[in-house]
């Protein structure tokens, strides 16, 4: 029997209904058991990171193999880390002492691979700086070996003398620091979002605290699958992905919980009762939800075309999250609304939720749908006019912070006393007989310094210090040159890297994901609503309005971003990350709209049935895009750059989808394009 909103299925007998409570408490308490059992899985997932250099690089670059030939050479992965004393009058000899204490002191942690360097002064004498390697191993260790240093470095200074722990080795530790929120002040500023907007939408005390535990349960099974997977190196891990798929969890699950409890509530005065009431309510909506949840997945899952381990590690991070959410959301929350019954909405009795608000919406949409869409377009278009000002070639290393961190501090001491790339040279690997001949080829113009390793077996590591910092686009330049320099050494065998050589790798890679990525998620996601909807005119319009979507909300991005907030530029992979969530979760709101416009359509035709759809699920999308993206915004608390960009861009181009695209825009296109919306399917021959 087909049951879907004019078709129910026979009232349960008694003992069914007890049958099923009985059912229903099975699968609440086993979730319940395993949520608690794995409750420290999400905090766990830190131990599991991966925020090194390398975990950002393409695996077949050039500077990824010389950070392969560099822990060849160490034995190991090794971090340095760049101590600069300085004093603004000139060294003393007490400081003098102070830095060789310090040093012999620094020598005996745990975490430090080998002896510090000798000091090296400043050429004007008010600084020395000290380079130490740091195990670069784990990430997490490798922090808190820098921050131990940094506590004994600082420790009984003569007056006057100031320290700061830079290079590799310093920015691992303030990133690790600065995420260290993921699994504290994430989890709560999100949770209590996510509560306020439930309260405000449910004005119900229990159905809140339902829905976060289900969130909660599906987050930790999530952390279930990741961390095996992360430690085992299968994936990548890093704290940027961990903080998404802490978001994407919550934001999902309300989303999915959103739709399914107005569905139960719509059902109810129906119903025979809150069990039937459910059922029908996950049959009447499991097609839409799992429809929204396969959409998100399958593009998350074309992060892994990337050419960037990054992305390739958020791909099945964030879409195993997903999918947690939808197992949970369709097994622990129907459970939940069975026992609670009627209570679940205490204290107001459980009515279909009827807003006059989008009833005008609808009654506006079907009066005037041309001039609806027509100005709903030119208001993307005017906002996608400002997307040529969007600037994602990269950012400086000291610029990705939102907070000032020591790190940086010891930069800009370094770049004022040395020559401005001493604390991340270019990196030259070669064999130990052509070293002299490769050192010399090095010396272009922009290198002040050339520096020839120790030999290590067959291999040597040659350091080039440049006068510029390793971030600028001088320096990119310079690297290209040595490159073509050292290149020209008869029968030497030479491997070029180190920071600038990284920059420049992963800038060219995110290039080239966009061009690859963002084709594969527009097929999938093109190829699950035709599927979805029968038909092949409306995927191609759902998606055409939500690329619409992304370009104006980039463009707005760049206008905050650029004369607001005076941000330095982003990231190159903030556009194709903020593509894949706002395509997958903007044709969401498309999705849970236009399943329900397919199903009152075939009753009520197609003008009719697309504003009865547009009234019954306006208020409740809404609050799901609401809620999705105030979790999103949540990010911000991190002090991140990066983190503070996806923020806003996913938070707003959301609010865009959920208030512009899925609320007027689309409906007026459907209503203006008519019956044949639904090309070639059988729908498009019903009554219009």
């Amino acid at each position: 029997m087909r049951v879907d909103a004019r078709t129910r299925l026979p009232p349960a007998s008694r003992q069914t209904r007890a049958t099923g409570k009985w059912l229903a408490a099975m699968v609440l308490l086993g979730w319940l058991a395993l949520g608690i059992a794995g409750g420290a899985m999400p905090g766990a997932l830190s131990e599991v990171q991966r925020n090194d250099g390398e975990s950002f690089l393409p695996a077949d670059a050039e500077a990824t193999e010389v950070v392969r030939l560099q822990e060849k050479i160490a034995g190991g992965k090794v971090q340095p880390a760049v101590i600069v004393f300085t004093r603004p009058e000139g060294l003393t000899e007490a400081d003098g002492a102070a830095v060789g204490r310090r040093s012999a002191e620094i020598a005996k942690l745990s975490g430090v691979t080998g002896p510090p360097s000798a000091p090296i002064p400043a050429a004007d004498g008010k600084a020395v700086l000290v380079s130490v390697p740091v195990s670069g191993v784990d990430g997490f260790e490798t922090a808190r070996t820098t921050q131990t240093m940094r506590e004994i470095v600082r420790t009984d200074l003569p007056p006057g003398l100031t320290v700061h722990v830079t290079g590799p080795a310093g920015y691992t530790a303030d990133f690790g620091e600065a995420i260290s929120g993921i699994d504290g002040r994430l989890l709560v500023v999100t949770a209590l979002v996510v509560a306020l907007v439930l309260i405000l939408v449910y004005r119900s005390p229990l159905l809140p605290i339902v829905v976060l535990v289900s969130a909660g349960v599906a987050l930790v099974v999530a952390a279930l699958a990741v961390y095996p997977l992360a430690a085992s190196g299968a994936l990548t891990l890093n704290g940027q992905s961990q903080g998404i798929l802490f978001i994407l969890v919550f934001g999902a699950s309300t989303d999915y919980a959103l739709l399914l409890i107005a569905r139960h509530r719509e059902e109810l005065p129906l119903a025979a009762g809150p069990r039937d009431s459910v059922m029908a309510a996950v049959r009447a909506s499991f097609e839409s939800i799992t429809a929204s949840a396969g959409t998100v997945i399958l593009g998350l899952a074309c992060l892994l075309l990337s050419s960037l381990s990054s992305n390739r590690g958020l791909g099945p991070v964030a879409a195993i999250g997903i999918a947690a959410s939808l197992l949970v959301s369709l097994t622990f929350l129907p459970a939940a609304l069975v026992l609670l019954g009627r209570a679940a909405f205490w204290p107001f009795r459980p009515h279909p939720a009827r807003s006059r608000l989008w009833g005008r919406v609808a009654g506006l949409v079907g009066r005037r749908y041309l001039p609806v869409w027509v100005i709903s377009v030119e208001v993307l278009v005017l906002l996608s006019i400002l997307l040529g000002a969007f600037r994602s070639s990269g950012v400086k290393q000291t610029e990705i912070f939102l907070d000032r961190v020591d790190a940086v501090a010891g930069q800009e001491v370094l770049e004022a006393h040395f020559p401005a790339g001493a604390g991340e040279p270019v990196v030259i690997i070669t064999e130990p007989s052509f070293a002299a001949k490769a050192a010399e080829a090095a010396r272009v113009d922009g290198v002040a310094a050339v520096v020839v390793g120790q030999p290590a077996g067959d291999l040597v590591q040659i350091d080039a210090i440049l006068t510029v910092p390793a971030d600028s686009r001088t320096a990119q330049e310079i690297l290209a040159d040595i490159r073509e320099s050292v290149r020209e050494v008869p029968g030497a065998s030479v491997r070029v890297g180190g920071q600038t050589a990284i920059w420049q790798d992963i800038t060219e890679a995110a290039e080239r994901d966009r061009l690859v990525i963002i084709p594969a998620v527009l097929l999938v996601v093109f190829l699950v609503l035709a599927l979805l909807l029968r038909s092949i005119l409306a995927p191609v319009v759902l998606i055409a309005t939500v690329v619409l979507s992304f370009t104006a909300t980039l463009g707005l991005g760049a206008l905050v971003f650029n004369e607001v907030l005076e941000f330095p530029g982003s990231d190159p992979s903030v556009p194709l990350y903020v593509f894949v969530f706002l395509v997958a979760l903007g044709v969401d709101y498309n999705i849970f709209l236009m399943t329900r416009v397919r199903e009152e359509s075939r009753a009520l035709g197609t003008r009719a049935g697309t504003l009865r759809g547009l009234s019954v699920t306006g208020g409740v999308i809404t609050s799901a895009g609401v809620v999705l993206a105030a979790t999103f915004a949540a990010l911000a608390v991190l002090p991140i750059l990066f983190m503070a960009q996806i923020a806003f861009l996913v938070a707003f181009g959301v609010l865009l989808d959920t208030l512009l695209v899925r609320s007027l825009l689309v409906p007026a296109l459907t209503i203006h394009i008519g019956r044949d919306i639904w090309w070639p399917g059988r729908l498009r021959r019903g009554a219009v």
